[in-house]
């Protein structure tokens, strides 16, 4: 495989895990209650967020003269199929929902985590994104984990 095939294959990868995060929080917006319309703003933005940056990486695979992929990760199809159980046992309470959603954001974490440790070639400019997006995730993650915390301490 050559060092151009490894690095469309990361950003790839970028590209599923976006399109997982996308599914997520469409699916998480329909379960937060009808109240919830600030997680609801909240879910929409970040699935927005994901449309921006998979927009990115279909740019750079399209410049590197690779084939763009589309779908999700297995494992973000198992993890939608693990919020409907979830959500038939605890039903759709901010809380599990903020869960869920802090869950989708931990593998995402671990995604670009994974291909700035990849042994693909990168320019300056590759890792510039890939590192930036990564940035502005975790942004996202710290967002969903406070509002789960202040959830959870609600509750107790």
């Amino acid at each position: 495989m050559s060092a151009n095939d490894k690095l469309v294959e990361t950003y790839n990868d970028l590209i599923r895990i976006n399109n997982d995060r996308i599914e997520g929080y469409e699916k998480a917006i329909k379960e937060a209650d009808d109240l919830d319309v600030d997680l609801k703003t909240i879910f929409s933005s970040m699935a927005d967020e994901s449309r921006k940056y998979k927009s990115e990486l279909t740019s750079a695979v399209g410049r590197l003269g690779g084939e763009i992929a589309d779908g999700t990760t297995g494992m973000g199809k198992i993890y939608r199929v693990w919020m409907d159980v979830k959500a038939t046992f605890s039903g759709h309470s901010r809380e599990a929902v903020l869960e869920n959603c802090e869950f989708g954001e931990d593998a995402a974490q671990r995604a670009y985590e994974d291909a700035l440790g990849d042994d693909a070639e990168m320019t300056a400019e590759d890792r510039q994104l890939i590192t930036e997006q990564k940035r502005k995730l975790k942004e996202s993650h710290d967002k969903i984990k406070g509002l789960r915390d202040a959830q959870r301490a609600a509750n107790d």
